[in-house]
């Protein structure tokens, strides 16, 4: 009995994604707007947030579909700051809570970063420079640079469909 051996190293490529980093201060709402009249793109809240560890974090998502070129395009939030209640360990006859705040992040070993930009195409060197350029004149924005989606360890929170 003959035995056929299918090799399929080209199939499964991971597809790498346009992925901007975006560092700003400004609410999410006020980012989708201005990257909307900047880049001429029509970003729209999801539905719903993006939701890790049954509720524990939730990211705010804005995406649009650009029908024209075939591209999606999402903004993502990277900070989650959430009050949590904690019970001192305290040997009193009351227990007591107390508020404290913790800070959950979509891509951990990008902490510093704000939001994520994510085009859904590899774009050309050219094309990703005009984006980024575009990005940095908004006042708002202190800086925006690329980041290679393929190097990050947890690229797997970036996945939104």
């Amino acid at each position: 009995m003959a035995v056929h051996k299918l090799i399929l190293d080209n199939v499964f490529d991971e597809v790498c994604d346009t992925l901007i980093a975006i560092h700003c201060t400004v609410e999410d709402y006020r980012l989708a707007y201005l990257l909307n009249n900047n880049l001429g793109i029509s970003l729209k809240r999801k539905s719903c947030d993006l939701d890790f560890d049954s509720g524990k974090s939730s990211f705010s998502i804005f995406d649009w579909e650009d029908q024209k070129q075939l591209i999606t395009w999402s903004l993502v939030s990277n900070i989650c700051v959430k009050e949590v209640y904690q019970e001192t360990k305290s040997q009193s006859l009351f227990n007591s809570e107390y508020k404290t705040t913790k800070t959950f992040n979509l891509v951990p070993e990008k902490k510093r970063v704000n939001y994520f930009l994510k085009i859904e195409n590899e774009l050309s060197e050219n094309q990703e420079k005009y984006i980024i350029n575009n990005i940095l004149n908004i006042p708002q924005i202190a800086t925006a640079y690329s980041i290679d989606s393929c190097q990050l360890r947890s690229k797997d929170n970036l996945i939104f469909s």
